[in-house]
Order: C-alpha cells, then structure tokens, then sequence
C-alpha cells in the first residue's frame, strides 16, 4: 500500500477557492435570494460561490495521490502586462474610445508571453476588437463611443 502524499501547490489553490467561495457564500446570505425565476440580490453570488466551493473540490481531490511538480520562477512579466492591460482600459476608454482602448489592452496584455511576435499580437489585437465591437456595441448596444474625442471624434 502506498502512503497518502497530496500535490501541496495545487491542494493549498484548491483550499483557496473553497475559502473563497464560503466567504462570498456567507456574505451573499445577508442578501434576499429569491427564487430561480425571481432572483434577488444574493441568488447569483451565492451560484457562484457555489460553484467556486465545488472547482475548489475538484481541484483538491486531483492533488490527493498525485506528485508535486516544481514550481518555476514567478512570471513577473505576465503577472505585470495582464493586470496591468485591464487599468490601461481604464485610462484610455474615455479618451479614444472602446475600439482603441480594446486594442491597445488586448495587444498589450498578448506579451505576456516571451514567445509572443508583434504580428501575431496585432493579429489578436485586431480579432479581439472585432469580436468585443461586434458583441458589446452592436449586440448588447453598450453606450461606449466607438472612437473618442483624443482622435478627433466629438
């Protein structure tokens, strides 16, 4: 009989989720609920807390009789270009608008990778930003200006 070993990295990521998700859990039950045709405040967090608690499951009970593999260097550069494109956004949607704001976030945040070319960021850049038009301005009709007033556009 083998002894019981469990993956330390991904049981404490799983032990995050679920700790996670009991804490949103918790706070979404001081909201009304309702029901699923009537939902209230609290339904949808408490869904997702939910199904956070049960992805934290999952991934516990892959780490139980699994070996551990080595942790490599903490990717700074990917951990900075990905949070950093969402504040980018932020900056740039007033002032040139959601088509450039969408493409300057998604080209940058594509260098996250070191294997990354300038080509095919601009190739994801421009794919993204069709897609994210086409589905939050024309779809939804969110009220973004498509070009903002730096470029020119009133």
């Amino acid at each position: 009989m083998k002894p019981f070993t469990i993956d330390r990295t991904n049981g404490l990521a799983g032990a995050l989720f679920v700790l996670v998700g009991l804490f949103f859990g918790a706070q979404a039950l001081n909201l009304p609920i309702g029901t699923a045709f009537r939902m209230g405040p609290g339904y949808f967090p408490l869904v997702l807390s939910g199904l956070l608690i049960l992805l934290g499951g999952f991934i516990i009970g892959s780490a139980v009789n699994t070996q551990s593999e080595e942790i490599g260097s903490f990717p700074l550069r990917g951990m900075v270009l990905i949070l950093g494109a969402p504040i980018l956004f932020g900056i740039f949607v007033r002032g040139l608008g959601f088509i450039p704001s969408i493409f300057i976030t998604a080209f940058v945040a594509s260098f996250a990778s070191r294997k990354m070319t300038v080509p095919l960021a601009a190739i994801i850049a421009v794919a993204l930003t069709v897609f994210a038009a086409l589905v939050f301005l024309y779809g939804l009709e969110l009220p973004f200006r498509p070009v903002g007033p730096w470029l020119g556009v009133r």
